[in-house]
């Protein structure tokens, strides 16, 4: 039998031969009904023949199964279509699968070996796909070199608290939390360069929106201002809302999701409003005064965002808040040259970016005030004694723009097994 993919198989006449997993079963006395599914779709199978009918009764939901039969046009089978089972092969019978309806999100964590495989899982996941592929594409697209830097790193780029310290034979080393210190090295010589690779951040958080492991999309440009890096931010974006929309609507309706929220995104030009002015807009629009110089945390950035139905970029926060890298803005030396892009629908930071500190002394000065010991990050100041020049860069949080895309409630489902503080396994 030559098997085709269910989705192949929805646009064919007469006999079909498809092979997949129990997705749903319902046994009648004379008649088995089997939805059967792969990883492009469903199709549902009726046992008839009193033989098959024995075997296919004793089948458990994800029993691996080969199917022919003659497929037809069933407006009451879950995708139109229906195929008549003359030929049934048992791959694997399965045990009585784990998971079923209504289970605690919890619980849906310690299954995610299973659970990955649910038809939620898979939409996420393809989609995930879709937006990695697009990231690419843009970045291709506009001359970027693909550059990888370590994870074994000496020292960090953000708090030294959020680092996960490693054994490297006699050595203490890091996990790294972002490739930027070594894409600033690199971009010297190839100007425009981008990565997509994993960032480890031991952050004791229980929130929705973090991970301890999760996939940075980086960029590093010579001759960029902040300006220029938010257009490159909300270009990027866009080019990802495109492509989701245009390649995955199946996916969105597997999902629920709808996906008129995205449009905006798509449509509109992003807000850019100053930390200052978006205190200013917290305390009159919603009664909630923040002292200057806080960090902005979820609530605040929630209460931004009910504002707006667009992404919206929240720039110039306060230089002390900031990391060491990030530089005083020549106008105000009490900000940074600085941005954030808060997502709508609650999701807070998608983006985080920055013009990059020229001053050798600055930087020295920065590392010093945060405890940092300077020669962990020789080899990044040296960058500035051989003909620095402007630079800017953003990091991207995948697994934030897959929840947001997919309208999720908790970033642990915008990848396939989660790292938080609390969950390591499976």
């Amino acid at each position: 039998m030559k098997f085709l993919q269910i989705e192949e198989a929805l646009k064919k006449k007469g006999k079909v031969s498809v092979r997949g997993w129990v997705y749903r079963i319902r046994k009648l006395k004379n008649n088995i009904f089997i939805v059967l599914r792969d990883s492009t779709d469903i199709i549902q199978c009726v046992v008839k023949d009193p033989k098959l009918v024995k075997i296919a009764d004793e089948l458990l939901m994800e029993s691996s199964l080969e199917i022919e039969g003659k497929i037809y046009a069933e407006k009451r089978a879950p995708t139109g279509y229906e195929i008549e089972v003359s030929k049934l092969n048992v791959v694997h019978a399965a045990e009585d699968f784990p998971i079923g309806k209504d289970q605690s999100p919890e619980f849906l964590l310690d299954q995610r070996h299973l659970y990955i495989r649910s038809r939620k899982m898979t939409a996420i996941m393809k989609i995930r796909s879709t937006i990695f592929g697009a990231i690419h594409e843009f970045y291709r697209s506009k001359g970027f070199y693909e550059f990888q830097s370590p994870i074994l790193v000496p020292g960090g780029a953000e708090e030294g608290p959020t680092m996960f310290e490693v054994k490297y034979f006699n050595k203490k080393m890091f996990l790294a939390q972002t490739w930027q210190l070594y894409a600033e090295a690199a971009m010297f010589g190839l100007e425009k360069i981008y990565c997509i690779s994993p960032s480890f951040r031991a952050e004791k958080s229980k929130t929705s929106r973090h991970l301890t492991e999760y996939w940075h999309a980086e960029m590093e440009v010579a001759w960029l201002n902040l300006d220029g890096l938010m257009d490159y931010a909300e270009e990027l974006i866009k080019f990802i809302l495109k492509k989701v929309i245009k390649e995955n609507k199946k996916e969105f309706m597997i999902l629920g999701r709808d996906i008129k929220k995205l449009e905006p995104s798509l449509k509109k030009k992003f807000p850019r409003i100053t930390y200052t002015e978006a205190l200013k807009l917290l305390e009159k629009k919603k009664g909630m005064k923040v002292k200057w110089g806080k960090d902005l945390r979820t609530i605040e950035e929630e209460k931004i965002m009910e504002l707006y139905d667009t992404i919206v970029f929240v720039t110039h926060y306060p230089k002390e808040e900031m990391a060491f890298y990030k530089p005083k803005d020549p106008n105000n030396p009490k900000v940074a040259m600085c941005f954030d892009a808060l997502g709508p629908e609650g999701v807070g930071e998608l983006i985080g970016g920055s013009e990059r500190d020229e001053d050798l002394d600055e930087l020295i000065k920065s590392l010093k005030s945060k405890g940092e010991d300077i020669k962990d990050y020789h080899y990044y100041l040296d960058t500035r004694k051989y003909g620095s020049i402007p630079h800017a860069g953003f990091g991207l949080g995948v697994e934030r723009i897959v929840r947001w895309i997919c309208g999720l409630d908790s970033v642990k489902d915008a990848i396939g097994f989660p790292r938080t503080m609390i969950r390591w396994n499976p």
